[in-house]
C-alpha cells in the first residue's frame, strides 16, 4: 500500500493527523486552482477551506480508481462554482459574433507573463468570463459541458471565452508596456 492510499484510508477513519498531512500535501496546489476562480486571496482561501471540508466529508466516496488529486480538484472547482452561483447570477455578458477566428493562443500567455501575474489578471475578469475561461482553459471542458454546468448557451460560453481572452490579452499588453517603461 502506498503512502497516499494509507493517508486516505486513515482520513476515512477520521484520524486528524492524516487529515492534517493530506491538507499540507495538497493545499498549495489546490489553492492555485481556487485563486483562478476567486476575486481575491481571501475568496480563494474561503473556497479552499470549504473545499477541504467537502473533501473530508466525502473522502469515503473516493474509489481509488483514478487520481486522488483530480478527484479533489473537481471538488475545489465545484465549490468555487457553487460560491459564485450563490453570490451572483452568472448572466450573459456578451452573446454575439463569430469567435471561430480567435488568434489568442493560451500557451503563449506564459511566455509573456508569470503565473502569479496571470492569476491576478484572471481574478480581475468579470465573474462569467473568469469562470468560463477557467473551465475551458484549465479544466479542459468543452463549450457544451460548460453551458450545461453554468446554465448558459454554448454561444454564450464561446462569447464569454472570446471576450475573456481579449481582455486578458489587452491586460497582458498593458502589463508588458508598464514593464518596458520601468526599464527605461
Amino acid at each position: 500500500m502506498d503512502v497516499i492510499t494509507e493517508i486516505i484510508q486513515n482520513c476515512i477513519r477520521g484520524h486528524r493527523d492524516s487529515q492534517s498531512r493530506l491538507y499540507q500535501m495538497y493545499a498549495p496546489g489546490m489553492f492555485v486552482v481556487c485563486q483562478r476562480y476567486a476575486r481575491s486571496r481571501e475568496d480563494a482561501e474561503d473556497i479552499l477551506q470549504e473545499g477541504f471540508i467537502k473533501v473530508f466529508r466525502h473522502i469515503s466516496q473516493f474509489r481509488f480508481n483514478g487520481s486522488f488529486e483530480g478527484w479533489m480538484r473537481r471538488i475545489m472547482v465545484n465549490t468555487a462554482l457553487q460560491k459564485y452561483r450563490s453570490q451572483t447570477h452568472l448572466h450573459v455578458i456578451s452573446d454575439g459574433g463569430d469567435h471561430s477566428n480567435d488568434h489568442f493562443i493560451d500557451e503563449e500567455i506564459s511566455m509573456h507573463i508569470g503565473m502569479k501575474e496571470l492569476i491576478a489578471l484572471i481574478q480581475q475578469l468579470p465573474t462569467a468570463y473568469r469562470v468560463v475561461f477557467n473551465l475551458y482553459v484549465f479544466e479542459g471542458m468543452k463549450h457544451k459541458e460548460i453551458a450545461l454546468r453554468m446554465g448558459i448557451t454554448e454561444g454564450t460560453s464561446k462569447s464569454n471565452l472570446h471576450d475573456a481572452r481579449q481582455q486578458l490579452q489587452k491586460a497582458i499588453l498593458r502589463s508588458g508596456e508598464k514593464a518596458k517603461l520601468k526599464v527605461f
